[in-house]
């Protein structure tokens, strides 16, 4: 373990940083930190896995077990509505006629086509997935609804697939939990996004025991907060009044 002073971090980083963030720092393995901005590896770790996690640890965080498209139904469901009002998620957003959105991990489309009206036929949405089946379903839907403004993304573990400097925002909506290298697809997003574009975490919320979600697919804010550091991010807002989740908003600078 290291021990450093509030002061010489401030120094180091030319920031004012919160007490938690000071606390996170000196728990820290010395392997795990990268200072804002710097590239390479920031060393995952093993450990035997628990029951809804892999086994491979990063910042502290096991990463959780990828929910498949077999359980795309669930992503559909009505109940849905309530326990996450998906309309007031989308209405919070600072969105604007013609932008470009990432919706990294769309699934189903089911926060993809909301996006998509809020853009206008100005703007276009990216709905990027990992599995073949999720982006067939997920073209399938759009199709349905008549959405030309949405383009479907096959990404890969690494990599979401994006055209570099090109995204008004980035959204990961109850999904990055599962990213198996959140390093590298969070560099990677960075990436695409153009200066001053928006990355945003929505996740359960971890600090609340009473959401009845499996441990680890919620997160706390101070987790994601400090994994979006390490990507040198700045955070601007955190949105606490959805019924189960936080909506955690980063503006990417130089």
């Amino acid at each position: 373990m290291r021990i450093f002073s509030r002061s010489l971090v401030r120094k180091t980083l030319g920031l004012e940083l919160p007490r938690w963030f000071i606390v996170c720092l000196v728990t820290l393995p010395a392997v795990s930190f990268l200072l804002p901005g710097q590239v390479g590896s920031p060393g995952y770790s093993r450990a035997e896995p628990t029951r809804d996690g892999t086994g491979k640890f990063y910042l502290g965080r096991e990463i959780a077990k990828v929910m498949g498209h077999r359980g795309a139904s669930w992503l559909e469901r009505p109940e849905r509505e309530k326990e996450e009002n998906p309309d007031q998620l989308v209405s919070e957003l600072p969105l604007n006629s013609g932008d470009v959105v990432a919706d990294v991990g769309a699934g189903t489309g089911y926060l993809s086509w909301r996006i998509a009206q809020r853009v206008g036929r100005l703007g276009r949405v990216y709905a990027v997935d990992v599995q073949p089946e999720m982006v067939a379903l997920c073209e399938k839907n759009m199709k349905s609804r008549g959405l030309e403004n949405v383009e479907t993304v096959l990404g890969s573990k690494i990599d979401p697939g994006l055209p570099d400097s090109t995204l008004d925002m980035a959204l990961m909506v109850d999904v990055y939990h599962e990213f198996s290298h959140p390093f590298e697809m969070i560099q990677a997003i960075r990436q695409a996004l153009k200066l001053g574009g928006h990355l945003v975490f929505v996740e359960y919320r971890g600090e609340d025991p009473d959401i009845p979600i499996k441990p680890l697919h919620k997160m706390t804010e101070i987790q994601v907060r400090k994994e979006a550091l390490v990507h040198r991010f700045e955070w601007v807002k955190t949105i606490h009044h959805l019924p189960r989740q936080h909506v955690i908003l980063f503006e990417k600078v130089d």
